[in-house]
């Protein structure tokens, strides 16, 4: 039987449990994939299909289907907040052990929205990691806080291996998007794959939902 390649980009971030945000929604193979740090041009990198979190720029050149939304949320295991309390506030926050991400601009530093600016926060970083996996483990292991995507956490969450904080002060959920370019015909295999794929991706997201 014949079969079409599908080239994706999957981008945004990695997963718990050591998946790509796309493996991590949809637990499927791909015939073939990239994973990269940095937002492409899917005509000259020659992708069919992007899987993209957070805001988009406007673009007449691209088409976006919107799957769904996550949060950024600051979480910890239930034995560490017993031990050192839950923080009520950002300031409360700086007293605890945080689990931050290395390669950030400012690791040091969480963001946060209030009604008149965004606030940065300082955090005292315990522990620094370079993936979301590590950082959840550590916090199941009760190291500490760290700030990671929602459905990255829903796992643990509904386990009760994680309690989420401060969630007053959590940003505005980020859009999950579908990403393609609007300036060919869409081929065939990029439709079957959309068919098939974003109502599965819906699903999971709605699932993951805390």
């Amino acid at each position: 039987m014949p079969r079409a390649e599908l080239r994706s980009k999957r981008f945004g971030c990695s997963c718990h449990r050591g998946r790509t945000a796309g493996e991590n929604l949809l637990h499927d193979e791909e015939p073939l994939t990239w994973l990269v740090g940095r937002v492409v041009n899917l005509l000259e990198d020659h992708i069919d299909l992007a899987l993209r979190i957070g805001d988009l720029p406007d673009s007449s050149s691209l088409i976006t289907t919107r799957i769904g939304s996550v949060r950024r949320v600051v979480c910890g295991s239930p034995a560490y907040f017993a031990r050192r309390g839950v923080p009520e506030n950002i300031d409360e926050l700086a007293m605890h052990d945080c689990i931050t991400f290395e390669g950030f601009p400012f690791p040091d530093f969480w963001m946060f929205p209030t009604s008149k600016a965004n606030v940065s926060a300082a955090v005292r970083a315990r522990l620094v990691v370079n993936t979301a996996e590590a950082a959840i483990d550590a916090a199941i292991a009760g190291l500490g806080v760290t700030r990671v995507l929602s459905y990255q956490v829903a796992g643990p969450m509904k386990a009760g291996l994680l309690n989420v904080v401060l969630q007053e002060l959590e940003p505005a959920p980020s859009p999950v998007s579908l990403v393609y370019s609007g300036q060919r015909r869409l081929p065939l295999k990029l439709r079957a794959f959309l068919d098939f794929a974003a109502p599965q991706l819906k699903a999971r997201l709605l699932r993951a939902a805390l």
